[in-house]
C-alpha cells in the first residue's frame, strides 16, 4: 500500500469495503508520538473489529515481548471466527543504532520530568538496540564499549540510577533477537499465511533504512504520527495544529465549547503533551456542567498552574538565557496574579544561592573543577562541603539536583551576581514608590540583567 499521515487515515479507512478479506493490510505500522500512535491504532482497530466478521485482538507489550512467539502465534490458523489481530505496542523490531541516541534523550526527558514509568520504558528499548538485559549495568560501561554498542558518545555523569530503575524491571524481560527477527518477519508476511490473522505494529522511533519498515510500506501500511519537535515557528504550529485536534475531538463528545483564550493558554500550560492536553480538556468539559462554553475562569480554576511550579519555570528560564520564553513566563505569572514583589523575591533567593555557590567553587578546599560529572560532585565534592558545616541548609536535597545547580552557577560571576542583586533591590524600591506600573519595572529588570554578557567570570 504506502506510508500515509495520521490525518489521512479516517479518509482511507472510509473509502475501504467492508466485505471480504482482501481490501486490507495484513500488517500495519503506527509510528512517532506514543498518544497519537495509540489513538490511530484504535481507530484502524475499531475499522476492523466493525466488518461482518468480527473478531478478537490480543494486546502484547513489546518492551515484554518474545518476539519470536507472536510470529509463531500469527502462523497459526485460529479455531476462533473472524478476524485475530495481534497489536504490539512499543515494538522493538524497527530499532536499531541509527535511533540510540533518540531513545536516549527520551529516557533523559523521562527522568527529568521524573516519570520513573516512562523512563524504564526507554531504558528497555535502549537495551534491546545491543541485545543487553536490564541486568547489564550501563553504569559500568567504558566509553569505547558505549560508542560500540550504540554509536554514540557516553553520557557524562553517574548513571547508576539507570541500575536502580532496571532493579524494579520484570525478570521476564526479553531484550534480545531483534535484528534476526526482523527478517524473519520479513519472510514470513511474503510466503503468505493465515488470512484471518493481522499484525498492529505501533513504535515511538523506527529506523526507516530497515528491511521490514521498506516492506510495511510497499505490502501493508504505514502511518506516520510523529510531529515536528523544536520551538521552530513550523514546529509550534505542527503541535498546536495536533492539540487542537484533540481538544475538539475530545468536546465534541461533550457537545460543549472552548473560547479560544482558554485553548491558548491550556495549550501554554500543559505544553506539547497529548495524552494530558485530553486529561485536562475532559476536566474542564465535566467542571463546565451544562454550560455550552469553556471559559478562562474554568481553565483557572482547574487547570492552574501551582505558583512553584510557575515560579521555578522563571528561573528555568532565567539561568537557561532564555529571554523571549522568561518575558513569556513573567507575563503569565502576573496574568495569574502572581504579585511582582513575590517574582522578586523568588529571583533574589534564586541568585543569593548562585552567588553562595560560586563562592563555594572558588574556594581551595574542596576543589571545584569545570566540567565536573555528578558521580565525582555526589562522591567526593558534595560530602567534603558537607564537612565544612557552611551553608548547610543550602547544601540539603536531592544530590542530582544540587549538582544541576553548582554546574549553574560556574556559569555566573560574583561580581555580575552582586550587581544584580542591586539592581533587584532597586527594582523593588521602583515597585514600591513609583507610579510605574510594576509590569514595566520587572520587563526592564529582566531584559538588563539578561543583557549582559559578562556571566562567566573566574571570580
Amino acid at each position: 500500500m504506502a506510508l500515509i499521515k495520521r490525518i489521512e487515515l479516517p479518509s482511507l479507512l472510509t473509502g475501504g469495503g467492508q466485505d471480504g478479506w482482501d481490501d486490507f493490510p495484513r500488517i500495519v505500522l503506527f509510528f512517532g508520538e506514543r498518544f497519537l500512535c495509540r489513538e490511530a491504532a484504535d481507530t484502524f482497530q475499531k475499522w476492523l473489529l466493525e466488518r461482518p466478521a468480527g473478531g478478537a485482538v490480543n494486546v502484547i507489550d513489546g518492551d515484554a515481548e518474545d518476539c519470536g512467539r507472536t510470529l509463531g502465534q500469527l502462523l497459526n490458523f485460529s479455531l476462533l471466527p473472524g478476524l485475530q489481530i495481534f497489536r504490539v505496542t512499543d515494538s522493538r523490531l524497527f530499532h536499531s543504532k541509527q535511533v540510540a541516541s533518540s531513545i536516549w534523550g527520551r529516557v533523559e526527558q523521562a527522568k527529568a520530568s521524573g516519570k520513573d514509568a516512562a523512563c524504564r520504558r526507554h531504558l528497555l528499548s535502549f537495551l534491546s538496540l545491543a541485545g543487553l538485559t536490564p541486568d547489564d549495568l550501563l553504569n559500568e560501561m567504558s566509553g569505547e564499549q558505549w560508542q560500540g554498542l550504540f554509536g554514540f558518545a557516553r553520557p557524562d555523569g553517574d548513571l547508576g540510577w539507570t541500575s536502580e530503575l532496571l532493579a524494579a524491571a520484570s525478570a521476564s524481560v526479553k531484550t534480545g533477537g531483534v535484528s534476526d527477527i526482523a527478517g524473519r518477519y520479513v519472510e514470513a508476511f511474503k510466503k503468505g499465511g493465515p488470512p484471518a490473522n493481522v499484525l498492529i505494529l505501533c513504535a515511538e522511533a523506527v529506523d526507516k533504512r530497515k528491511q521490514l519498515f521498506t516492506f510495511i510500506k510497499k505490502e501493508g501500511l504505514v502511518v506516520d504520527c510523529s510531529v515536528a519537535s523544536g520551538v521552530g515557528a513550523a514546529a509550534q504550529k505542527g503541535q498546536k495544529e495536533v492539540l487542537r485536534e484533540m481538544v475538539f475531538k475530545t468536546l465534541e463528545a461533550f457537545q460543549k465549547k472552548i473560547a479560544p483564550k482558554a485553548m491558548e493558554a491550556l495549550f501554554e500550560r500543559v505544553g506539547f503533551h497529548p495524552v494530558a492536553v485530553v486529561m485536562e480538556t475532559e476536566k474542564l468539559a465535566l467542571f463546565a456542567a451544562d454550560r455550552d462554553l469553556i471559559t478562562v475562569e474554568d481553565l483557572d480554576a482547574m487547570v492552574g498552574r501551582t505558583r512553584e511550579d510557575a515560579l521555578f519555570e522563571l528561573t528555568d528560564a532565567f539561568g537557561k538565557r532564555q529571554v523571549a520564553r522568561t518575558l513569556l513566563v513573567l507575563n503569565h505569572l502576573q496574568d495569574q496574579g502572581i504579585h511582582g514583589l513575590a517574582i522578586l523575591a523568588t529571583m533574589r533567593n534564586y541568585l543569593r544561592k548562585m552567588l553562595i555557590f560560586r563562592s563555594l567553587q572558588l574556594g581551595t578546599q574542596p576543589t571545584w573543577q569545570s566540567g565536573m560529572n555528578a558521580g565525582h560532585f555526589q562522591k567526593v565534592y558534595l560530602p567534603a562541603l558537607k564537612e565544612s558545616g557552611e551553608w548547610s541548609e543550602l547544601l540539603k536535597g536531592h544530590p542530582y539536583a544540587l549538582f544541576m545547580s553548582f554546574s549553574r552557577a560556574q556559569e555566573y560571576s560574583c561580581p555580575v551576581l552582586k550587581k544584580w542583586l542591586g539592581q533587584l533591590l532597586q527594582a523593588e524600591f521602583r515597585m514600591k514608590g513609583s507610579p510605574l506600573p510594576p509590569e514595566l519595572v520587572l520587563e526592564e529588570l529582566f531584559l538588563t540583567m539578561l543583557g549582559a554578557r559578562s556571566f562567566k567570570r573566574t571570580g
